[in-house]
């Protein structure tokens, strides 16, 4: 063994012992899974997390803060779910590199978080194996998707694009979706309006629209509706 060799620091993937460490912002509003996601990132030298967020508002907060390399964002998260959030960021920070962890086994999520800006959709159920190839996959970037479902929404997906089809179109809008979920949590139209600076009024429209959209009658509905979809949990 040469004395680089020794010297190279453990699970360092090979040409890249010069490269400095990807910078990771690590939201998840589950204090146990982001313990166990570091875990795993700390166990790689090239791979550091800088910051931790346990809801999509306040990663959005911290990745303009702190610029990191990868966000790494939990779907089902308080405030803005984690595809609000990628969208932001793509938005706002288009260089920084976005991966998906979820327990959502679903094809809408998948082609929902592409469109969203993120480059990877890796399940917490198998994470241990996937997840430090995926930031690895990203920040070269290429795509990554957990390997048992790489075949059937590849196919799907082209098969849309060669039919002419478009993706599945989108019940509510984006904000509706922000205003839908901040209902559900129990936030008043008053602290909406001041979380997406708008006025208690235009909250009032929207609640009103998507009330008539989706064929519902008051909150508790607008509740059912939201943890169906994901948008929060039960």
């Amino acid at each position: 063994m040469t004395d680089q060799s020794k010297n190279q620091p453990r699970n360092q993937p090979k040409g890249q012992a010069e490269q400095p460490p990807t910078r990771i912002l690590l939201a998840d509003d589950h204090a146990l899974v982001r313990r166990g996601v570091r875990l795993i990132l700390d166990g790689e030298s090239d791979l550091v997390v800088i910051a931790e967020a346990d809801d999509g508002a306040e990663a959005v907060a911290q990745a303009r803060a702190l610029r990191p390399d990868l966000a790494i964002l939990d779907i089902a998260m308080p405030r803005l779910t984690g595809l609000q959030a990628a969208r932001e960021l793509s938005r706002v920070l288009p260089d920084l590199r976005i991966l998906i962890l979820t327990m959502y086994d679903n094809e809408q999520y998948f082609f929902e978080a592409l469109s969203a800006g993120a480059s990877g959709y890796v399940l917490k159920s198998v994470a241990d194996r996937d997840l430090v190839e995926a930031c690895r996959a990203t920040m070269r970037g290429e795509p990554f998707l957990y390997p048992g479902a790489v075949n059937a929404l590849v196919r799907n997906y082209l098969d849309r694009v060669r039919e002419g089809r478009a993706l599945p179109p989108r019940a509510i809008t984006e904000r509706e979706e922000e205003i839908l979920k901040l209902v559900a949590e129990g936030h008043t139209s008053q602290d909406i309006a001041d979380l997406l600076v708008i006025s208690p009024k235009t909250v009032e429209r929207h609640r009103a629209n998507l009330l008539q959209k989706l064929g519902m009658k008051d909150r508790l509905e607008l509740t059912r509706y939201a943890i169906r979809v994901g948008l929060i949990e039960p």
